[in-house]
């Protein structure tokens, strides 16, 4: 109702409004960086062409026209617009939403339910969605920047079809910048280095780039021309889009730890940096680092647990920035270090065995004997002391009588697991021998 009397007055053109707003596409063929679903052979394209429209969920980072293309959605649908945030709004607010939905089909008018952040409700909230999208009240079009597979009812994602909006590349934010140039009848005040450089803080964010822009043309004086340097200096430097509890920890861990199983020092240093960058706790990074020395790594090089142990400590001593610099090392060493696995796999199949097989006793040999009624019922009785056998090797059966010997550490032949698998070869030709004994 507002904007509608600000417009009925004329002050829509002389209220101020930032250069995003101003250059927001009016029809869907001028959305930027989002060909694969607004481009000619894009499934919303085609979905306007058909004049159906289901209920869909847009997930992507923040400025890449979640919202834009919704409103456009409705308007080229013939649907009324209703927007809500997550953030702001309650069941009692939905319930009115709703009921306001039903009037206008009563009236023969449709509805396109836009609900910013859908992941910030609860699985509650989510559900009072479920019964107007079944009976066609609302067309839900709900924006995320997290992961629907985490972050949303299997209900609700049975009845609505996951858009992916891609980041903007470099080529899409430059032609929002030449947009931007032709609406306000002047160039940026940018040499070529600065507009790169303008472009790499944007972070893929259309509304940011425009953002930054913006502040370029306030704080240039008549005939000035920012270069790199300067332009970080006027603007400062746009945080990092990183959550740390959500996707963005995630993807950045997982790349890290990928880089690190794949022995690439430079790509492993280049994520820790970026974590580190965007303010990750360097203590979360010093313990995945731990783990990935005994996952990746283990006994093809022990030293490696040693030094992602230390990098922890030492962190925990200096802090930052200068304890930063022995997780990279930590870093670095893992990568470079030969790969096992073999523990890890080992462990997981020992675990599977040890639930499945209940709670069986070990055999009788190998428990002790401190009382007279356990040495009477067999307890030790056949044990024998490695120490006195051959080669300090008696090649006795340590697993349960009923289980039977199993097998599930398998060395592989880089590092100093080599070495082990020569022990475990010759120690297995040694229990063969006496075994037959």
């Amino acid at each position: 109702m507002a904007d509608d009397l600000f417009a009925s007055a004329g002050l829509e053109t002389t209220a101020p409004r930032p250069l995003a707003d101003r250059l927001r596409p009016r029809q869907l063929s001028e959305v930027v960086g989002q060909e694969h679903l607004t481009g000619p052979d894009g499934i919303l394209t085609r979905m306007i062409e058909s004049h159906s429209l289901g209920s869909l969920i847009f997930w992507g980072p923040p400025g890449t026209g979640k919202t834009t293309v919704a409103r456009l959605l409705a308007h080229s649908t013939d649907l009324d617009f209703e927007q809500v945030s997550a953030i702001f709004t309650g069941v009692a607010d939905l319930k009115k939403v709703f009921e306001a939905a039903r009037g206008r089909r009563a009236l023969g008018r449709g509805t396109l339910l836009f609900v910013d952040e859908i992941h910030r409700f609860n699985r509650a909230q989510q559900d009072s969605f479920l019964p107007v999208m079944e009976d066609g009240t609302v067309t839900l079009v709900g924006a995320t920047t997290e992961n629907p597979s985490f972050e949303l009812n299997a209900a609700l994602l049975s009845r609505a079809r996951v858009l992916t909006f891609r980041a903007l590349d470099e080529e899409a934010i430059d032609r929002l910048l030449g947009r931007a140039e032709e609406l306000e009848g002047r160039p940026l005040p940018l040499d070529t280095d600065a507009r790169a450089v303008l472009v790499r803080m944007a972070d893929g964010d259309g509304r940011a780039a425009l953002t930054l822009a913006e502040e370029a043309w306030r704080a240039a004086r008549p005939g000035e021309v920012f270069d790199g340097a300067k332009l970080q200096e006027i603007v400062q430097r746009r945080a990092p889009i990183y959550d740390k509890s959500e996707d963005g920890h995630y993807n950045l861990i997982s790349a890290l730890h990928k880089s690190v199983r794949g022995s690439d020092p430079d790509a492993a240093l280049y994520w820790l940096a970026r974590m580190i960058d965007a303010g990750e706790n360097p203590l979360f990074l010093a313990r995945r680092l731990v783990r990935m020395a005994s996952e990746d790594i283990g006994n093809a090089d022990p030293q490696a647990l040693v030094v992602a142990n230390a990098a922890k400590d030492t962190y925990d001593f200096l802090g930052s920035p200068e304890g930063e610099l022995a997780l990279a090392q930590a870093a670095v060493y893992l990568a470079t270090a030969p790969k096992s696995n073999a523990v890890y796999t080992a462990w997981k199949q020992a675990l599977r065995v040890a639930k499945e097989g209940g709670s069986l006793v070990p055999p009788k040999h190998i428990l002790n004997a401190p009382t007279k009624l356990m040495r009477q019922e067999g307890y030790g009785s056949g044990y024998d002391y490695d120490h006195d056998a051959p080669d300090a090797f008696s090649g006795q059966n340590y697993f349960p009588d009923k289980l039977g010997r199993q097998h599930f550490y398998e060395p592989v032949e880089r590092g100093f697991e080599r070495e082990i698998r020569k022990r475990l070869d010759y120690w297995a030709r040694l229990r063969a021998e006496r075994q037959q004994r």
